[in-house]
């Protein structure tokens, strides 16, 4: 709960930064604009302008259509192509924690599984599950269930359970649709309001860098890859993490160098390990991981060896260990 939160804070946190805060600059500057200005500028700048604007208010709104509506589609299709594709597994479940509330009508289960992957490494991961048969009692610790892995492993979902039925809540996507369309509907009413508000008859030509119909996609994009870019630096992981822990070996790698690279994120700094490992055709491979370390967990720096990952048909793509654990 205290997650969700921090989550819903962070989330309009930034949305305040994206929306509302450039329009309150924009406004409070241009409160005494001489409209006398306007017949000066560049017909053709201001329309380069407005057509960058609807480009960048495009990728925002196709992207979150795509995460928000498309990707409940694709999720049903790519379990369903799992579920007769995959490659079946034995799974022992480790640790099972109600999540569900105690009037809901189904129980929910974060379970923790521990299982070979696709290279038989034994691995862990974490995965919930609605459980329609409580009366089986069938996720409790100790006890085994079958999975199906994803033989590609590049995107999600990495396995499922063999027994998942999967479908889709009509009432939710039908939400979720009408506010992603009150979005696009306020970006239009938007661009309609400026037009009659600050055109004065003369077009286009108010448009400028820093309006908001320019800078709120611009400061929404900014965020995304900002997010990404932190989770990747505070994590260690990337897009093909998730190939290296389902497709990966683990092995021991000899800890040659740890060194500083200069960069401080939440004041914890940024650590290159070079590493030095033999695959599993007797090759032996140098190699280097960056990670943002906590303080309190400096100690892995003075380690004469770290557990990794790496790829079999590519041993140069490695991961430690310990951060896979947080892919699911």
């Amino acid at each position: 709960m205290r997650k969700y939160f921090a989550f819903t804070f962070g989330a309009l946190y930034m949305l305040f930064f994206a929306i509302p805060f450039p329009m309150l600059i924009y406004y409070s500057v241009n409160s005494e604009f001489d409209v006398t200005t306007l017949k000066d500028k560049d017909p053709w700048l201001a329309l380069i302008l407005v057509s960058v604007s609807v480009g960048l208010w495009l990728i925002v709104l196709i992207g979150y259509f795509r995460k928000w509506i498309l990707q409940i589609f694709i999720s049903k299709r790519n379990i369903e192509r799992l579920k007769t594709k995959g490659v079946s597994r034995e799974a022992k479940i480790l640790s099972a924690v109600k999540t569900s509330k105690p009037n809901a009508k189904l129980n929910t289960y974060e379970l923790e599984l521990s299982f070979k992957n696709l290279a038989d490494t034994e691995i862990t991961s974490k995965t919930t599950i609605t459980d329609a048969k409580p009366h089986q009692r069938r996720f409790e610790v100790g006890k085994k269930l079958t999975l199906v892995l994803n033989r590609e492993a590049k995107e999600a979902p990495h396995f499922v359970i063999a027994t998942t039925e999967v479908g889709i809540d009509i009432v939710k996507v039908t939400l979720i649709l009408l506010v992603w369309l009150l979005f696009v509907a306020a970006v239009l009413g938007y661009y309609v309001y400026s037009y009659q508000t600050e055109s004065y008859g003369m077009g286009w030509r108010f448009m400028s860098f820093g309006h908001p119909l320019m800078v709120c996609p611009m400061v929404l994009l900014f965020f995304r890859y900002l997010l990404k870019f932190i989770y990747t630096k505070l994590t260690g992981l990337n897009g093909g993490s998730s190939l290296i822990k389902f497709k990966g070996v683990k092995t021991w790698a000899k800890l040659i160098r740890a060194s500083q690279t200069g960069t401080y994120i939440n004041e914890q700094p940024e650590i290159r390990f070079e590493l030095e490992y033999t695959d599993n055709k007797h090759h032996v491979h140098r190699n280097s991981l960056k990670k943002v370390i906590g303080l309190l967990e400096l100690d892995i720096t003075k380690q004469e060896q770290i557990e990794i990952f790496y790829l079999p048909e590519n041993p140069n793509q490695i991961a430690f260990a310990g951060d896979l654990n947080t892919i699911d």
